[in-house]
């Protein structure tokens, strides 16, 4: 099903945007692409066949809701620590193709050029998030990290972002969260920040309600002229 949204070519908002909260998987990299081959590879191991409905409920949910969705729609055995040791096995070999998406460098160059406070705010877990953006020279660029592992409730709650948004010294209001998954969307939306969506082929057809815009990369202008207003 195709998301009947259509993309906004130009985006106003009420504030001027002082700083930007990036999600990692599937906007900053290409771990959908990968997240999708290991979940593939678990549920091939037990005679079963990753659904997209079921990969829409579970991108962007901090892990335990994660692998929740899986254990309920695939009927597996409820203590969900297993299947995350399996998965981190399987994820090694996949460390090396890990990549960074259209447009990422060049805008974080231009935050950079700007001093626009900037950070990741990913429901990833912490070791994770650090290894993987290091590994494509994204770490040492951001102010800082937040993962799921920093607040009681991971997305589509706001705390994440709210969190993002006091350790930057900015008002919610004041801050452009990039996402590209529904429930990463909400969330943002949800603590009242401005939300660019900039879905991928794993959710195009994801719910962006109350977004700013609705991008095709990190690339488009309309992005670039949200931070114009700084």
């Amino acid at each position: 099903m195709q998301n009947k949204q259509t993309h906004q070519q130009q985006a106003n908002w009420h504030r001027p945007i002082k700083g930007v909260a990036f999600d990692m998987d599937g906007l900053l990299l290409n771990t959908e692409d990968l997240y999708k081959e290991v979940i593939d590879e678990i549920l091939r191991r037990r005679g079963r066949v990753f659904r997209p409905e079921t990969r829409r409920q579970m991108m962007g949910q901090p892990p335990p809701k994660a692998w929740q969705v899986l254990i309920d729609h695939e009927g597996l055995d409820p203590d969900w620590g297993p299947l995350q040791k399996e998965a981190e096995s399987i994820f090694i070999d996949l460390y090396h193709r890990l990549a960074p998406l259209p447009g990422v460098h060049e805008l974080i160059d231009y935050l950079c050029s700007r001093s626009i406070p900037r950070c990741v705010a990913t429901s990833s877990r912490r070791e994770f998030a650090d290894r993987a953006l290091k590994l494509v020279g994204i770490y040492d660029r951001m102010d800082f990290i937040v993962t799921a592992e920093d607040v009681e409730r991971g997305k589509p709650s706001p705390d994440i972002y709210l969190l993002a948004a006091s350790r930057m010294s900015v008002e919610p209001e004041e801050m452009l969260v990039l996402e590209d998954s529904g429930n990463g969307a909400r969330a943002g939306v949800e603590s009242g920040a401005c939300v660019v969506a900039v879905p991928t082929e794993h959710s195009r057809d994801h719910t962006f309600e109350r977004v700013a815009s609705i991008v095709g990369s990190l690339e488009d202008r309309t992005i670039y002229s949200l931070l114009g207003s700084v």
